[in-house]
């Protein structure tokens, strides 16, 4: 199955006889406590408008555990994940599609994890609500029926920190992040800037066109193979908190290459002072 599904063949699909569950994932990296602007309201946006029959869903609350040692955005307790993805209406059987508000990053998080806890049929809207040109309806939807999805982690390779240290060695580590943070130019969020040594740059912003759709799969198999993925090695993706980073490895699966998330990224490995930190445009 392809990871991803155009607007066009999700209005087929939502008409067929078996249309996937929605799930609406509209979530922003939040500036708000050093802005001092109200932070963003996903639940507020879905109210707002979405596409008729989705679901909403928190990242951080749904698809993140607490904030601490292993990251800004650790695993969800498996269990919670299950009990809020049978509530949208996931079941097994059933295909599912994700959407965010268009950048993609939140949706990608919801698909991978989707995919970890053994879900084998799950896309993420390509271009994300901003594709979309049909109808919406306002309010909170609930799912019609419950559903009957039971999580069972490993279907997707994780790595934890010592394992993304050791593919920076032996296989392909991308750097998912703008590349001034990689440099360690400027780090607005984690204690420290840089990157994991070596590790490359490969910002997840590249992966896309303009209105945030992926771009085709040649061109990202060719970006992917100019970064070292050769086809034989080991490819491994963090971020700063393992959200950007799902979209990379998306992204990776759109060229057809499989590929691990370090979940813990860059927010768990900046705090420990243990840890080598590498700066510069070089992966050293």
């Amino acid at each position: 199955m392809n990871a991803i599904i155009s607007a066009t063949d999700l209005a087929s699909d939502l008409a067929g006889e078996n249309p996937p569950v929605l799930l609406d994932v509209r979530w922003q990296l939040s500036m708000a406590k050093a802005t001092g602007e109200p932070p963003f309201d996903g639940r507020a946006a879905h109210a707002a408008g979405h596409i008729p029959g989705a679901v909403f869903v928190d990242l951080d609350a749904d698809l993140a555990g607490p904030a601490g040692a292993a990251g800004r955005h650790p695993l969800p307790d498996v269990e919670h994940f299950g009990a809020v993805m049978r509530a949208a209406g996931v079941s097994a059987d059933r295909p599912v599609v994700v959407y965010d508000g268009g950048q993609g990053w939140a949706a990608a998080r919801a698909w991978w994890l989707l995919r970890w806890t053994g879900h084998q049929a799950v896309r993420v809207l390509d271009g994300g609500l901003a594709a979309w040109t049909g109808e919406r309806e306002s309010g909170e939807t609930s799912a019609a029926a419950e559903g009957t999805f039971t999580p069972v982690p490993g279907s997707v390779e994780l790595l934890d920190a010592d394992g993304a240290a050791a593919l920076a060695r032996s296989g392909l580590l991308l750097d998912a992040r703008a590349a001034e943070r990689y440099r360690g130019d400027v780090e607005p969020i984690d204690r420290v800037g840089g990157h994991v040594p070596g590790a490359v740059s490969a910002p997840t912003t590249e992966n896309v066109v303009d209105d945030g759709r992926f771009r085709p799969a040649e061109e990202l198999a060719a970006r992917f193979k100019s970064l070292g993925a050769s086809g034989t090695s080991r490819v491994g993706v963090y971020c700063g908190s393992g959200v950007s980073g799902a979209h990379q490895v998306l992204a990776l699966a759109v060229a057809g290459i499989p590929a691990a998330l370090y979940v813990g990224s860059w927010s768990e490995w900046s705090s420990d002072p243990a840890r080598p930190v590498a700066t510069g445009a070089e992966p050293q």
